[in-house]
This record gives structure tokens, sequence and C-alpha cells, in this order.
């Protein structure tokens, strides 16, 4: 290569250096601004010296280890050498490598030395683990070995074997390669092909090697109890491998140091070349194939597998038993419930237990009522999904559900998306949104509890007179920012006010405002300006003057991706939640403590147990990790306003928070004693937990092997009610109800489980907080029960001829029906099973609309109801079961008499001069509610929805004097039309004969 070739070479390389090593600089010093902010330095700090020292230590021991192999391999090397055309052939790469031969080692030192460093330093949480390790107090079934051993330090030492083993094949490749360039090995001439330096060097190798392989053969015995076991299903070893593998381990781990030494002294001290040394390693591959493979196989085949069942108890038992513990499944408390009644007892009409705090609000179908009710501005977003909480309302405690205003960047317009708007206009979102989940009005809609400014309601609805007020409601932290939506805050050099707060009065007025909280880096000066001008590849934190002396910077703004940045050693739950405390919107995110070498516990994939129909609607989707212990050891929260983000102990038995806490200094998380009374009273059984757990009870509620290995018990989750065939699971939800052997409503997570393969019932799975503490709960049903599952309870409601007619008159070409959550309720010692129905118009700027309450009890199939609300629907089934239990119909009347004839055979009413003038009214009204939803009044809409609730009473009323007694076979007709809750096409009367 020519000078100027050398010199631009020289040049690029050096550009490329110095850009790298900009970027890095430009990021690492950012980040310890973003780290000084939220005062968790020790997290960077901590993190950065760990990564660095592993980076050192292993790239530094690997390049010396190679490199020193190959020096010495040249130190080694022959001063004459046989003249033979080989010899000659490699005398051109020894004149080029002999000058300069440091340099060349050095070289290739440095390059394995970096790439073995790159991978030691993404390393730094088993090494930190492994360093802060803490004792489970359990110990395995097998070794008797704490269990902390497998957690904190079986990954570590598994790493570093594996580097050794790479090293050592370096070490020989590399000194192999430099022992034939220079004449140590030789494929030509007279005399021995390799001198006795050479064969000492590679021979000594070659012994590490196999020493290395007797070590790892100690370590397998360990992995043994987390390998999978074909034969069961299950995780851990089995009985051929206790029986058969695991000394087969331990004699080839002794064969192994004896064909090291064998290696050693027979090919230097006896024999003097590499025959015996070649025979001993063949004996050692032959004796792992015999006494490591085919052995183990054939205990496996000719004596486990005849008798599976009874050879693999005892394992079974040991995964069953590891399972429940690494999964916290041991604490759960198991209930029968036979759920033998299936009609409708008198007093679920006067139920004040359940019934008042049945959720009927859908928090995925009501977003987009949020936001179309409570946007005010189009770039306002409330997300695709909501969230559930509960709140002290009027005195009581019920479920709510909330949703958060916030700034969707996404929906600003071209003009309003400029670099100054976007980054230094609209900064913030502002509100909580609330309703109770169990009340609507004005035609289906939510009652708002909590709005715009806490005083602006839907035109035509009553105003709420209980409040949810946040006196901070700003939002400047929220689910709806992504990491390039950072924000610039603080005054101009006017000292003006720049910030878009919100729109105050009916002109359409605005509304300023500048932030005044504690969070963002500090960008006032020069220097701070040119570090992000190159973070960010954006000149205008130089040139623009909206950032000042006063600026800050706002930025990590996703509270999930923020307590991400602080505790990295997490895993997150996928659904935050906000609450108010304090006075202060905070969001509550979930954190998870996670390892994968728990002995015999089952293992699962998180991202495939916690997907159902939600995930990605609002719920993140985790990542895909393979775990086998999980505890929910923190609750972390991210203040909305100014992102302080704090860390409390959920969880103080838990060894691997422990340890991580350890790491950091031991003041990383607040102390379970120390956690406020009120965010505390917000607290609520995370949902990614409870599917995991809820999946794997499924299994491992059987606890005995045999019944355990037939399988015959399992249960399974359902998959939407509503969309059975998409292969999507039913996602759990959050109710404030009382289940049976509870002393009062809890606001719990829930889930129906069916038994595998049928779609009848198995059991209620709950999730709650009980005095500060996690429970989960299974409420478990007879084998043999004759309750419907979801999707049985779903189709049988739906398909109903009467409702079904119904919900045809709902559905048009102008709207659609869509269900909501199906509630399953154990009450009266049988199940009662609530679904709200939802009426959306396709016209633009529709929401769904709350329309009618299906509600059916016992097996699903004979007392149904499609209800105006939740109490008529209730009083509908005691009405069907009451009628049900005369037994006969009325008798008819007497001959000749035509003034009342007896109704057909399918029960449809007889059309009398009264039901005939309701049935006309209803049609008018019907018509005035279309007519007022097509023109967009909400004042007329609201009024027709008032006179069309008018005249079904009035129609109901002929109805009833008209129907007989008994319910037609399928279920009683439900009274139809629309109430006040009413909104989509609301439901005429049944067609009768005349009428």
């Amino acid at each position: 290569m020519s000078r100027r070739g050398r010199v631009t070479v020289g040049v690029l390389l050096g550009v490329f250096l110095l850009l790298t090593l900009l970027g890095w600089g430009v990021q690492a010093w950012t980040d310890w601004l973003w780290f000084q902010e939220v005062d968790y330095t020790q997290v960077f700090s901590g993190v950065l010296v760990t990564r660095i020292l592993l980076f050192v230590v292993i790239g530094l021991a690997m390049a010396l280890l190679v490199a020193g192999n190959m020096w010495l391999a040249y130190r080694l090397r022959p001063l004459l050498r046989p003249n033979s055309p080989e010899q000659v052939t490699l005398e051109r790469y020894r004149s080029v490598l002999a000058p300069r031969i440091g340099v060349w080692l050095a070289v290739i030192g440095v390059i394995v030395g970096l790439f073995a460093g790159l991978s030691a330093q993404t390393r730094w949480g088993q090494w930190m683990l492994f360093r802060n390790s803490q004792n489970f107090g359990v110990r395995d079934p097998e070794f008797n070995i704490d269990v902390g051993f497998y957690v904190f330090q079986f990954p570590f030492l598994r790493y570093l074997l594996g580097v050794g083993f790479t090293a050592v094949v370096l070490a020989v490749v590399g000194s192999l390669a430099m022992h034939y360039v220079f004449g140590g090995v030789r494929l030509q001439g007279v005399g021995d092909r390799m001198t006795n330096a050479a064969r000492a060097h590679l021979t000594t190798l070659v012994a590490v090697f196999v020493l290395l392989k007797a070590v790892a053969y100690v370590l397998d015995r360990r992995a043994m109890l987390l390998e999978f076991n074909e034969g069961v299903g299950l995780y851990g070893a089995g009985y051929a491998d206790i029986n058969a593998l695991l000394p087969a381990k331990e004699i080839l781990a002794y064969i192994s140091i004896v064909v090291a030494v064998a290696i050693i002294v027979f090919s230097n001290a006896v024999m003097r070349n590499l025959v015996w040394p070649g025979i001993s390693l063949a004996l050692l591959g032959i004796s792992a194939v015999a006494i490591g493979g085919i052995y183990p196989w054939a205990v496996q085949t000719f004596e486990v597998r005849p008798s599976v069942r009874d050879k693999e108890a005892l394992y079974i038992e040991r995964s069953i038993q590891a399972t429940r513990d690494a999964f916290g499944l041991t604490e759960s408390k198991s209930s029968p419930y036979s759920a033998s009644n299936l009609r409708p007892p008198e007093n679920l009409a006067t139920d004040t237990t359940v019934l008042p705090n049945v959720r009927l609000l859908d928090p995925q179908l009501v977003s987009e009522t949020y936001t179309l009710a409570q946007q005010v501005r189009s770039f306002y977003d409330f997300g695709e999904k909501l969230d559930i909480d509960r709140y002290q309302i009027a005195g009581k405690t019920q479920d709510v559900v909330v949703g958060m205003r916030e700034i969707n960047y996404l929906k600003l317009t071209d003009q309003q998306g400029n670099w100054i708007n976007r980054h230094t206009i609209y900064t913030h979102g502002y509100g909580m949104v609330s309703a109770p989940a169990n009340r609507v009005v004005c035609g289906g809609q939510p009652y708002f509890v909590s709005g715009f400014l806490g005083d602006q309601r839907q035109e035509g609805c009553s105003s709420a007179t209980e409040q949810i007020v946040a006196e901070q409601p700003r939002i400047y932290y929220g689910e709806q920012m992504d990491d390039g939506d950072y924000a610039i805050v603080g005054q101009t050099d006017q000292d003006r006010h720049v910030e878009f707060d919100r729109p105050t009065g009916a002109n359409g007025g605005e509304q300023t405002y500048t932030y005044t909280g504690s969070g963002g880096v500090d960008i006032g000066s020069f220097g701070r300006r040119l570090l992000y001008a190159v973070k960010e590849q954006e000149p205008n934190f130089v040139l623009s003057g909206a950032v000042n002396d006063n600026s800050k910077l706002l930025y990590v703004r996703n509270p999930r991706d923020r307590v991400e940045k602080v505790a990295p050693f997490l895993t997150l739950d996928g659904d935050p939640y906000p609450a108010v405390i304090g006075g202060r919107i905070q969001w509550i995110v979930d954190g998870y403590t996670t390892a994968a070498t728990y002995p015999y516990a089952h293992q699962v994939n998180l991202q495939e147990e916690t997907a159902d129909e939600l995930t990605g609607l609002g719920t993140f989707e985790l990542a895909r990790e393979n775990i086998n212990y999980i505890r929910n050891s923190v609750k972390a929260t991210v203040d909305a306003y100014d992102g302080t983000v704090k860390l409390y102990e959920t969880d103080d038995r838990d060894p691997v928070l422990r340890a991580w806490n350890k790491a950091f200094g031991g003041d990383l998380v607040i102390p379970k004693s120390q956690i406020p009374a009120d965010l505390a009273a917000h607290f609520r059984y995370p949902a990614d937990l409870f599917k995991v757990q809820r999946n794997l009870l499924a299994r491992f509620h059987v606890t005995n092997p045999a019944e355990f290995f037939s399988g015959q018990d399992f249960w399974e989750v359902p998959n939407a009610p509503d969309a059975p065939d998409s292969g999507k699971r039913q996602p759990p939800y959050y109710l404030l109800t009382q289940f049976p052997e509870q002393e009062a409503p809890r606001f719990q997570l829930t889930s129906a489980v069916t038994p595998a393969g049928r779609q009848n019932l198995a059991a209620l799975i709950s999730g709650s907080y009980v005095d500060g503490q996690p429970r989960l709960e299974v409420l478990e049903l007879p084998d043999q029960t004759a309750v419907s599952g979801p999707v049985q309870v779903h189709q049988n409601m739906t398909n109903n001829a009467t409702i079904r007619q119904q919900l045809n008159l709902l559905t048009s070409n102008q709207a659609q029906v869509q269900y909501g959550n199906l509630l399953s309720l154990p009450f009266g010692n049988g199940m009662l099973y609530v679904e709200p129905v939802y009426v959306k118009s396709n016209q633009q700027n529709a929401y769904p609309l709350l329309q009618r309450v299906l509600i059916s009890y016992g097996d699903g199939g004979q007392y149904v109801a499609l209800a105006n609300s939740l109490d008529e629907g209730v009083k509908e089934l005691v009405r069907q079961a009451k009628a049900a239990g005369t037994g006969t119909p009325p008798p008819p009347p007497p001959p000749g008499d035509n003034t009342n004839p007896p109704p057909p055979a399918d029960g449809t009413p007889q059309m009398t001069p009264e039901l005939a003038a309701a049935a006309a009214k209803v049609q008018t009204a019907i018509a005035d509610v279309k007519a007022a939803q097509t023109s967009g009044d909400f004042a007329k809409y609201g009024q027709a929805l008032k006179a069309l609730d008018d005249a079904m009473n009035e129609f109901q009323a002929a109805q009833r004097a008209s129907t007989p007694a008994s319910p037609a076979p399928g279920g009683s007709p439900a009274p139809g039309g629309s109430p006040a809750s009413s909104g989509g096409t609301p439901s005429p009367p049944p067609p009768s004969p005349g009428g």
C-alpha cells in the first residue's frame, strides 16, 4: 500500500473511532445527568463500573492467555529447520512475522480481548448476583444444596467455564499455527513431525481442556435438576437421570482427570509421542458415549418407560412442589364450591354485597367514549385501554374506570408538529378522568366523577356532585410518550409563559403554563445545549430562542421506561395504572424479580404466558424471557408531574431482591414498613403475575403424582367468549366483589377456568390484597358440575331465540353490537353471569354506549335475560324462576270468550288494544331517537331517549298483562326497548299476532 493509501486508511479509521467514542461519551454523560435527576446514580455507577471491570478482566485474561501461548510457541521455535519445500514456502511468512512479532501478537490479543470483553460486560447482572448471593432457606431434594447456589452462583460459574473452554481452544489453535509457521510442527521432512517443546506445549493445553471437561461434568450434575424431562413433560432430573446419568457424570469426571494426567505424563515423560494421549482421548470419547449416553438410554427404555408412572412418581412430586414454591402457589387457598343451585334465588334481587358492585363498564370499550366525550382537543388521547382502581365515592368504596388525558404527539397537525410546538408548546396532558364502573347515565355513557377541570359534563346529562380531585392534574409523564417525545420547559427570554396548558371557556380560549416541578435536566448552559444537540441530532437546542438559561429537558417520559432504566434488573408488568395519592397523580408499576435456575421448577416463557386478547391493546407485550421463579417484590411509582421514581419493597422475604438491593448499596428500595398507607390502598394484584400463576394452577393444582401424570383433572383458560375462534385467551378482570369464604367485598383480579378439552366451568381463580398481603384463592367446582363456562354461557345467551331477535334489532347498517367483559360471579350456591352489551353507531365520531345487560344464572341456558339495566335483568331472572316453580301455565279462558284468546304455542303475547297502542308509541319514539342521533343534537337525543323509556315502560306493562306466567322454552323473553342508558338503534317490542 502506498504512503497516501496508508494515510487515508489511518484518517478514516481515526474518524470512525472518534465518532464511536464521541457517541459513547455523549450517551454516558447524558445518562449520568438523567440518573442525577432521578437520584439513582448508584445504579448508573454500579452497572457502569461492573461492566468496565468485566470487560477489562475477562478481556485482558483472554488476550494474555491466547497471545501469551502464541508468544510461548514462538519462543519454543527450533533454531534449525530441515530443508524442505514446505519450509521454503513458510519462510516468506516468517520474514513478515518475525521482525514485528510483538506487534502482531499484540494485535491478535487486542482483537481477542475486545470480543471477549464485549461479551463479558453483558454478564454484569450475573456477576452482581454471584457476588451478593443470598440463601433461600430451601434446599434441593437431590444434593441438599441451598437453592441460592443455583439462582446466584451457578449461572456465572457456567459462564466462566465457557470462557475457559473458549480461551483454551483459541490458545491451541493459535499455538499450533505458530508452531507450524516457525517449524515446531512439520508435515514434511525427515525426523519427528513435532519437536519436544511443541509437543509439551500443545499436550499441556489439551490436558487443561480435558480438566475443564471434568469440571463441566461436575457442574452438569447440578444442571440435571434444571433440564427438561421429556418422559413426564416436567423439569428436573427423572428416574433415569438420577440412577444412571448422575453416576455416569461422576465417573466421567474421574476419567477426565486420569486422561489429563495421562496426556501430560505419557506424551512427555514416558512414551514421548502422541500415541497414548490419542488413545486416552479416544477412550474418553467412547466412555462418554457408552457411560453417559447408552447406559442412561437403556435404563430409560427398558426400565422406566414400561412403568413411567411408578418410576417417576417421586420426581413428579419434586417438580410439583418446586413449581408451587417458585411461583408463589404454595400459599394459595383452595375452597370447594358446589354450584349445585341452577335456579335464581329470591334474594338475588335484594342482594347488597355482589350486585351493587357489578362492573358494567368495560375499560377497553369505553376508552373511545372517554376520548370523544372528554377529549376537548384532538391531540389528547386516553389510550386503547383504561385502568380499573377503587376510590371512596359518596362515602362508599367503588371500583372506578380511570383514564389519563395525555398528549398524543402522533395526533398533532403538521403545523402543531413543528419542532417548537412539539417540544416547547405541547408539553403535557391535563387531568384524570374517572367514572364508577357500575353506573351509566344519559344514553349509556359513563357517569364521570372527574373530568376536564372537574366540572364539564356531557350535554344533557346530570353533573356528578362527587369528584376525585387531583391538586396537580398536569401530566408530563405518561404512557402515550415515546423515546423521541422530549419536552423543553421553562421561561423564555421575555419571561412569557409559552406552554399550552388547557382550553378555557366555551369560546375556545387557551390557558398557558410554565413548569415549576423538580423534574428535568438543566440545559441552561451552552455546553449542556450542545451536548443534547449532539445526542438528539437537533441543532435547535443551540439555535432556538425557546431554549434559554432557565430551560429544563424532560425525557424518558414513559413511566414503564423510566422504572426500567432505574431498575434494569426488574421485569415490569405490562399494565401500569394511575392513582391519585396525596393530591398528586402517581403511576404505579409492578416490578418482578425473576430467575431461570430454580431446581425442579417448571419453566415458562413470560411472553407466551401473559398474552391474551388485550395484549398490545393498551398493555405492553413482555419480552420472550424463560423463567422458573417470579415474585412481585417491588411496587414502583412515577409522579406524573415531576417524574420522581420510587421503588417500594413489597416482599421482604425475596432473596433475589435482597441480593440486588445489596449490590446497589443496600438503600435502593424503600422498606416495606415505610410504604404510605394511601399508596398501599391503591395496590392491586398484578395482572401478568396473575396470568402466569393462573396458567400454572391449571396443571399444578393437582398435587398427587399419579393424578398429575394421568392429566385428567387439568384445566385451561378459555378463549375470549365473544371470539372463541380467535385463539386468544380471555383476560382476567378486576372486580370489587365478595366471593364465598370471603368476609367482605374485595378489589380482586378474577378469572374463570374450564376443564381441559371441555367448556363447562371448573374453577374461579382470584388474586387480591388482604391486610397488605397478596392472596391467591381458588374456588373449585366439582368435576360433575353442570355449570357452563364463559364461552358456553355467551353462546347460550346470544343464541336464545328471543334475545337473538332483540340483538339483531340493535344491529343494523348504522350500528354494531359490542360485548363487554363476561363476569362470572358465584352467588347463592350457583353462578351468576353478567355481560354488558354496547352499541356503536357507524357514524363519524360515534362511540360505544351501554344499551343492554345480558344476564344468566345456573347452567347458562334456562334462565337468561336481556334487560335495560342490571336491576331489571335480575328481577326478570327471579320472575322466571318463580314462574318455573309453579309448574303449570294458567288455565285457558272459557269457550267462546274471544276477548282474551290464549297465546300461541310459542309463547308470543296476544295483541290487545292496550298493547297495540303502546307498541305504536314505541315505534314513534324509536323514529325520534334515530332522527336525533343522526342530527347529532345531544339535547334532542336525551329528550327522545326519555320519551322512548316512558313508552317502553308502558309497553312492558301491557306486555306483562298479556303474557302467560310460564316462560317459553329456552328462556323467557327479556324486557325489550331502550332505557335511559339507550343509545344505538333501540329494540322495538317483539312481534305479536296482528301487530
